[in-house]
């Protein structure tokens, strides 16, 4: 068996136009765009990561922006929600502060001894704040936001899926152990410090969600490097049907749909992303993979303005 995951190491969602992608989560969430690069599947459309200030592994939410992507609907077979990690006390300024931007959260609720704070971004997609006391300190970027209400990283994500068990013997696996329930949601946590929250919905009767602006792509989890082939045979052994590992520059990874068919990525913590810039111009210009590099003019050429 590989080494427990200590839980993400990014996620990935779809949205539609890059430039208020941008805005909403450097200015309004105030997260720092750490790499500004292209979907290598598909070299037309950005790759957009935003982390705390050096994109550590449980920080990371990044982007596929489709310029003409059209809307998708959130339900089973999905990641339906995405939760930050804010710290205690931080709930009422981020109310003022959603609304300043005009986004209407829901009101505050009770889970699990959590105060939770659902919103959605320009696109739709479902997101929330989770305030904890033990919310880890941080290096935390240059932003709008006050250090001490700043998003620390991931808390978790929640998955909708039809049917639960599959899914929640999988997690227990690769490291998480299921610590509560409520109704139809079991949560199961891993033992790092972000993104160690993993909640599934089961619901037999959800729609399936569709694929489009507003919906995760898939969640990725922390694994070893030297352990990639490792995760790899763990999931072949478990019937499910993995790439071989790729190289994606900043991380290596293996994907596979799980039970329920949300994508899951397992990404290495290593090179990350100072592989090829220096820390304090992350993000700053477009990166491109070696392989990419002699594209480079044809690609710039296709891509919309983004502007900083």
């Amino acid at each position: 068996m590989p080494t427990a995951t200590p839980g993400l190491h990014h996620v990935t969602a779809i949205a539609s136009d890059p430039q208020r992608n941008y805005e909403f989560y450097t200015e309004t969430l105030g997260l720092r765009l750490v790499k500004r690069s292209v979907n290598q599947d598909d070299v037309s459309v950005y790759h957009l990561f935003y982390a705390d200030h050096e994109g550590t592994p449980g920080t990371s939410m990044t982007f596929f922006p489709y310029t003409d992507a059209r809307d998708g609907r959130v339900g089973a077979g999905q990641a339906s929600a995405v939760s930050f990690l804010v710290p205690d006390g931080s709930l009422d300024y981020w109310r003022e502060r959603l609304a300043d931007a005009g986004v209407e959260p829901a009101e505050p609720r009770e889970r699990f001894g959590d105060t939770v704070l659902p919103f959605t971004d320009p696109d739709g997609l479902p997101l929330e704040l989770v305030a904890r006391a033990d919310a880890p300190p941080a290096n935390l970027p240059e932003s709008p936001v006050p250090h001490a209400h700043a998003i620390r990283g991931f808390f978790g994500v929640t998955l909708s899926l039809t049917g639960a068990d599959p899914t929640g013997d999988l997690l227990k696996e690769m490291g998480y152990r299921q610590t509560d329930r409520d109704g139809t949601r079991k949560r199961y946590t891993a033992d790092g410090d972000l993104g160690f929250v993993v909640d599934i919905v089961e619901d037999p009767q959800a729609r399936r969600g569709v694929p489009g602006a507003g919906t995760v792509h898939h969640v990725a989890f922390q694994v070893a490097e030297d352990e990639q082939e490792e995760w790899r045979q763990f999931l072949i052994d478990r019937g499910l049907r993995p790439t071989e590992i790729i190289d994606r520059k900043w991380f290596k990874s293996v994907y596979a749909r799980e039970y329920g068919t949300v994508l899951f990525e397992y990404a290495t913590k290593s090179p990350g992303y100072t592989v090829d810039e220096e820390l304090e111009a992350l993000g700053d210009r477009l990166v491109l993979p070696e392989w990419l590099e002699d594209r480079r003019e044809e690609i710039e050429d296709g891509l919309p303005e983004l502007s900083r």
